[in-house]
């Protein structure tokens, strides 16, 4: 069962080797392509580790479905039981983590949106009173769709085109469901320790997303810099209290955003580029889900040919 261990050590080593190609690959996409590419990077990864890790708890379940004595199959790979019981283990645990973190992305927004319950509504607009200097993307909740809160502090540290500027930013995370796509990696990251380096990842390349649709509303790259600029140093002189997954123009790497609203508007890679992103993607995904397929079709076939093989000696 030598190979058995060899694609599983493949399999759950792989995502280390994913993650980074994922992330060097991402930097060289436009934001939009970026994040999708980080998000089912992080997707398939995970998909692959519990792939490999259901194999291993179905090596007694094969054996007792085969007719294959226990004992037979430890004669060959004395490690069965114990690994098969430690994959369950995890596979459990999973299960616990990944309710507690969707508990808690449910609970974030709900006390999210008890705490804008004084603002005034104008469309997909709430304004909070008070000197605080804020502003995020509120998804939808119980019904109610999402908003856009700005805090009145943020609304009078902003002129009339900056605050355009932020408003097109927060309505672009509304828009094209940012958050869907961070609680994905988010939950991912959960299943194996290396996905948990796309987070900040996709968080930056989120909040570029978001930067190039406010500099296409407003036509001005210039002026979209400055008053992400603007708005991220007014929130930062006052605090922010609002977190994950809550998305602002004022959070991330600021100053690298600012920059790269100061270059031309990146463009899609074309002809050889574009296949050869793709092919590092699909590379990057496929080898890890192969291997996990491979190793639970290997311990059927071995389960198979260990019950013939008793067949014939009995």
């Amino acid at each position: 069962m030598t190979y058995a261990l060899v694609l599983v050590v493949v399999t759950l080593a792989f995502p280390w080797g994913g993650v980074a190609v994922a992330g060097r690959l991402a930097d060289r996409l436009p934001p939009r392509s970026a994040c999708r590419v980080l998000t089912g990077a992080a997707v398939l990864l995970a998909a692959g580790t519990v792939s490999a890790l259901v194999g291993l708890v179905h090596v007694p379940f094969l054996a007792a479905i085969e007719r294959l004595p226990l004992a037979r199959v430890l004669d060959v790979w004395p490690a069965a039981v114990p690994l098969a019981g430690a994959a369950g283990a995890v596979l459990l645990a999973h299960l616990v983590l990944l309710a507690r973190r969707w508990s808690r992305h449910r609970s974030l927004i709900r006390r999210a949106w008890l705490s804008v319950d004084g603002g005034a509504g104008d469309g997909d607009l709430l304004v909070i009173p008070g000197r605080h200097v804020d502003a995020f993307a509120l998804p939808g909740h119980r019904g109610r769709p999402g908003r856009v809160v700005v805090t009145a502090g943020m609304m009078r540290a902003l002129t009339a085109g900056e605050r355009e500027v932020l408003l097109a930013h927060e309505r672009a995370h509304l828009a094209r469901r940012h958050h869907l796509l961070s609680a994905a990696v988010d939950l991912a990251a959960v299943v194996h320790p290396a996905i948990r380096g796309l987070r900040k990842t996709l968080a930056f390349h989120v909040e570029r997303w978001a930067d190039e649709e406010a500099a296409a509303a407003v036509g001005d790259r210039r002026a979209a810099a400055a008053a992400i600029a603007r708005a991220a140093l007014a929130g930062s002189a006052h605090g922010r209290t609002a977190g994950y997954p809550v998305l602002s123009a004022t959070s991330g790497p600021v100053p690298r955003r600012v920059q790269a609203l100061l270059l031309p508007e990146p463009a899609a890679p074309r002809g050889g580029a574009r296949r050869a992103g793709a092919v590092a993607l699909a590379a990057t995904v496929v080898v890890a889900a192969v291997a996990a397929l491979a190793f639970t079709y290997g311990l059927h076939e071995y389960v198979e040919y260990a019950a013939r093989q008793l067949t014939a000696a009995a």
